[in-house]
């Protein structure tokens, strides 16, 4: 495991960081939307593709026209040029200059701004190498690096400029399950250490659910709520949010206990669950139902939080079908596509395995 790193330098001790507001925004996707990021936080714009969150991302940055108002400190930044807005950006492509190596991407922004004096220039460029651990890949180009090492080279660069903003916009769409987990940490770990307020875009809700302070679910260009995980999950706005975040299942808890650093042993009913433990009672626990893994054969493993139940009723919703499934006494909902179910030819009655991943379980303490 990496160790401590340096950071280029720490946010001072009280420092007001930007509150960003947005006023009755509209454009060609954009419909009265009006929310506030409060300074320094994490913020996760979540909602389906075509949502209009890159479009929103855009207007704070001020690369696309709209009207209404968007307030940075309380100040209208609407006929601000980007370059002023000190803002990093993050995008889906990554956009890395393949003609050029690692810490010469880095380097970019701070070479624009002709900020830095060349000794510098570099101290600061290493230091953000080492900072996402890639010191080692310095001399290498994009195309000799792997997803998650672009994705690193992209978030050092975007950082460079020490931006007051940073957003980023689906940045780990394109990563694979284990490389999107550890990247997860590494940009909620920078961003705290950068005190930057931050806007991050996602249509994933286990990466909303593991991030955020705070999420803003967009759909059609219409904000429908903002709010906690935790609200989000438990006090949906209305059927479109629910709908959208798929009846998650939430198991109450009346005991647990610590099995090692990190885990822990949740007693749901007549279910034990293991959960990840970060310190703290467990009250409840949270899976959604894709998340959920039915065979009607009991799968090979360890038998860690695999469990026997038997379908008690079936709904398809477009091309998913969602089961409802007692276990020990417990209705867990689970989703399959719709040619794995017919596969598996599941029915009413029938009796199916059904693993709990670990990694998609979240923890509540109240």
């Amino acid at each position: 495991m990496p160790g401590p790193v340096p950071v280029l330098q720490e946010p001072e001790k009280g420092a007001v960081l930007p509150r960003i507001e947005l006023r009755s925004v509209n454009n060609f996707v954009l419909k009265d939307v009006s929310f506030t990021i409060d300074d320094g936080e994490f913020m996760i714009l979540l909602g389906r593709n075509g949502a209009g969150k890159s479009t929103l991302l855009n207007v704070i940055a001020g690369l696309i026209d709209y009207e209404g108002t968007v307030l940075f400190d309380g100040k209208a930044v609407d006929t601000l040029h980007p370059e002023k807005r000190n803002i990093g950006y993050l995008f889906q492509e990554l956009a890395l200059f393949p003609h050029m190596d690692v810490k010469s991407n880095i380097a970019y922004g701070l070479r624009m701004r002709g900020t830095c004096k060349r000794n510098n220039l570099f101290e600061k460029v290493h230091l953000l190498l080492q900072m996402v651990h890639i010191a080692h890949l310095a001399d290498r180009y994009p195309r000799d690096l792997s997803g998650g090492e672009r994705q690193r080279v992209a978030l050092a660069r975007a950082v460079a400029t020490r931006p007051d903003i940073l957003l980023m916009d689906e940045p780990l769409a394109s990563m694979d399950l284990r490389s999107a987990k550890y990247m997860r940490t590494d940009f909620k770990r920078l961003q705290r250490e950068l005190g930057c307020t931050t806007l991050f875009v996602t249509h994933n809700l286990t990466e909303a659910a593991e991030m955020a302070d705070r999420i803003a679910l967009i759909d059609n260009g219409r904000l429908l709520q903002t709010g906690t995980p935790e609200e989000i999950f438990f006090a949906p706005a209305d059927d479109r949010v629910r709908r959208f975040i798929g009846e998650p299942n939430i198991l109450e808890c009346q005991s647990s206990r610590i099995v090692e650093n990190g885990l822990a042993i949740a007693y749901c009913g007549e279910l034990p669950v293991f959960v990840p433990y970060e310190g703290g009672p467990i009250r409840k626990i949270v899976i959604l139902p894709e998340h959920i893994y039915v065979s009607i054969e009991a799968p090979a493993g360890p038998h860690i939080n695999r469990f026997q139940g038997e379908v008690r009723n079936l709904r398809r919703d477009g091309s998913t079908v969602r089961l409802a499934l007692d276990v020990r006494g417990q209705t867990i909902l689970a989703e399959l596509p719709l040619n794995v179910c017919e596969m598996l030819r599941l029915a009413r009655g029938s009796v199916v395995h059904m693993i709990l991943k670990l990694r998609w379980i979240q923890t509540l303490s109240d």
